[in-house]
């Protein structure tokens, strides 16, 4: 198992490098873009651009400006906007990842909670009345837009009803873990909109996996030595059912860690990494693009890491594939 591990990781270094690479010449090598334009501002004079390729070392060779680049990003942390000059990147990239961290794992909770329980208990029912039923309340989470979803629940939470039914609802906005009670409230319809679309998604994979499980091999032996059908349900089909959740889990919790919950986070007034990333891209400032880019897909290629060690765990086969 540690050498599947290693092997893993070491992967994972590999994967992360060619990201870094491939971002790099996406932002700073493609034919028409050039950095110093951005950075001199309009109308700037031939001069000017040359003082600046200069300065910021834009005009060495690619390779030299790659690992200048990744230098002042990653040992140094040095490496400033291009468009607010003096504000540094990791600085931005540090503030904003505990409230995306806050929001996911919360709402990841509520998700992985829901959706097992909605999906091993519509598996449980099937062909009884419940099971339509539950697979009905999970498609129109996921029929749901969590943009519009929140805007809903804004209107709802503060203005229609907050004098009555939700005064207790702070503003929009982030509080951070020094006040508990607070931090949880603020963050309490942020998690349950972005759960309710996860949701409904888990609970649909799962009832399927785990109908299918039920008519394996295995689970009629397990019939015939007399168990009790909710313990072949939980330990046996429940158990085998839940390697698929947790590949889909690791794929969308890297996701939404790296900035997808962008609309979750702008509806909610959520300085996160989402949105660091969306006013970086208005702006076209390549430093923080960057920066957020890399966050994301470190973010994605060791949440694939981590599920293929529990998959290897949960499925010793796994582990020479």
């Amino acid at each position: 198992m540690l050498r599947f591990i290693v092997k893993r990781f070491a992967s994972a270094l590999l994967v992360m490098f060619a990201i870094s690479v491939l971002v790099f010449l996406i932002f700073f090598a493609t034919p028409g873009v050039d950095p110093a334009a951005r950075i001199a501002g309009r109308n700037a004079d031939p001069a000017t651009l040359a003082q600046v390729r200069h300065s910021f070392g834009l005009d060495r060779p690619m390779p030299i400006r790659y690992l200048l680049m990744m230098r002042h990003l990653l040992i140094d942390r040095d490496l400033e906007s291009f468009v607010n000059r003096g504000s540094r990147v990791i600085p931005q990239i540090v503030q904003a990842t505990p409230v995306t961290l806050s929001l996911v794992v919360g709402a990841a909770l509520i998700w992985m909670t829901a959706g097992i329980v909605m999906g091993t208990a519509a598996a449980a029912l099937r062909g009884r009345a419940a099971d339509p039923l539950i697979m009905l309340v999970g498609v129109v989470g996921v029929s749901l837009p969590a943009y519009w979803l929140g805007e809903v629940v804004n209107l709802i939470t503060q203005k229609q009803l907050h004098g009555s039914l939700f005064s207790w609802v702070p503003p929009p906005g982030y509080v951070g873990l020094g006040h508990p009670g607070q931090w949880a409230l603020h963050l309490l319809f942020p998690w349950l909109t972005l759960a309710l679309l996860y949701a409904g998604i888990y609970a649909r994979l799962l009832r399927g996996e785990v109908v299918t499980a039920l008519n394996e091999d295995y689970v009629r032996t397990a019939r015939a030595k007399g168990l009790s059908e909710r313990r072949i349900l939980i330990r046996h089909a429940l158990r085998c059912s839940l390697i698929p959740i947790v590949s889909l889990f690791g794929l969308d919790f890297g996701a939404l860690v790296g900035g997808a919950a962008l609309l979750t986070e702008v509806v909610f007034g959520l300085p996160g990494i989402g949105k660091l990333t969306f006013d970086a891209l208005q702006n076209l400032d390549l430093p923080v693009i960057m920066g957020t880019v890399l966050y994301a897909a470190f973010f994605v290629v060791l949440a694939n890491a981590l599920v293929d060690i529990l998959y290897a765990r949960l499925d010793p086969r796994a582990r020479h594939a």
